[in-house]
């Protein structure tokens, strides 16, 4: 609460970010943006959630729901259900997503009623639930990623995060990027950043953690930072505490995880991110191409479909304009949930 890092989302009626939230924000490496989404706002997330949920896989590679019901989506969808044992670190000192999980957390046994496996992730989620989409669309909210990365952004990938009450599994500290580290031009912003919405309120307990500062100075030695704490509790880190409604802005390089969630309140955070254009233009990132400029076109024609979503649902608010697309208007029907949405992730951007 000392960093000076949260407060209200304060944006001109020309689209300008304030100055103060831009400074803090590159100074701490996070920003907390407090009641950016109105209680009515956040009960729609909150009820598409629930429905989702329990409409949901009941475990890796099944094909129907805990009532016994077909889950959710298509065999494709369905893999976008991810699942881990209960409060364990799944991602740890493996190689996954290039090694960048240096070190394992702490994992403590689990209850003895434990189910084998719990959901962790669910990816895509823009095509479940269309309370996420118009958060995409939120004009406030796109005009601190212009201003941030440009007016030129483009979009990340999408999930919900979900660590359930007593059984939640850790997510090692780590940086998000993997591409751009021994880049020449690698500065405090080029992987790029994540918005964070908390459905749930968050206590040191339960909530991610972040270093503070460690966007700015490359690739950190995390196994380094471990043995100097003494454990896996970093020296200097703090608690991401957000009310429902609240909205952060994470920069993807900062060092930040999670602890198994041992309390007794679950944690769902809906995380959506957006990068520079020129981070990812040709570059080898995720995908089993370099990103040229249709690909990239085609997954940014996200941003003006959420745009509209919004403009639907919203009709009295001020919309952002994309100026990428700006002479490309998508309007969000029956079309466009099948030609974009459906298993958009399949045209994803990750550096």
């Amino acid at each position: 609460m000392a960093l000076g890092n949260r407060g209200p989302l304060n944006v001109d009626p020309d689209g300008r970010v304030d100055e103060a939230i831009l400074d803090a924000y590159w100074r701490t490496g996070f920003y907390i943006f407090e009641g950016a989404l109105d209680a009515e706002e956040m009960a729609e997330l909150k009820c598409e959630f629930d429905e989702l949920v329990a409409r949901a896989p009941i475990a890796s590679g099944a094909e129907t729901d805990a009532q016994g019901r077909p889950a959710v989506g298509d065999e494709t969808q369905r893999k976008l259900f991810r699942f881990v044992k209960p409060l364990t670190d799944p991602y740890g000192a493996t190689e996954t997503t290039g090694g960048r999980y240096q070190i394992k957390m702490r994992e403590p046994n689990a209850p003895e009623n434990a189910p084998a496996q719990v959901l962790l992730q669910i990816g895509g989620i823009l095509q479940f639930m269309e309370s996420t989409l118009r958060i995409y669309g939120h004009p406030g909210l796109l005009a601190v990623a212009e201003a941030v990365n440009g007016a030129d952004f483009t979009p990340f990938t999408e999930v919900i995060w979900f660590k359930q009450a007593r059984l939640g599994a850790a997510v090692s500290w780590h940086q998000d990027g993997t591409t751009h580290w021994q880049s020449p031009e690698l500065d405090r912003g080029t992987h790029g950043f994540n918005f964070m919405v908390n459905l749930y309120p968050t206590s040191a307990e339960n909530a991610l953690w972040v270093v503070p500062g460690t966007h700015t100075g490359g690739k950190a030695d995390l196994k380094g930072m471990m043995a100097d704490s003494g454990s896996d509790r970093l020296e200097g880190a703090v608690p991401m505490l957000c009310n429902p409604g609240d909205v952060a802005i994470c920069n993807r390089q900062v060092v930040h995880g999670s602890f198994p969630n041992t309390s007794a309140t679950p944690r769902a955070t809906f995380v959506f991110g957006f990068h520079r254009r020129s981070s990812v233009a040709g570059v080898q990132g995720w995908a089993p191409e370099p990103y040229s400029d249709a690909y990239i076109e085609s997954s940014s024609r996200l941003i003006p479909l959420a745009i509209d979503a919004r403009k639907q649902r919203f009709p009295e608010e001020q919309p952002y304009s994309y100026q990428p697309l700006a002479d490309q208007p998508i309007r969000l029907d029956e079309a466009t949930r099948t030609e974009v949405l459906h298993n958009y992730q399949q045209r994803m951007i990750g550096i």
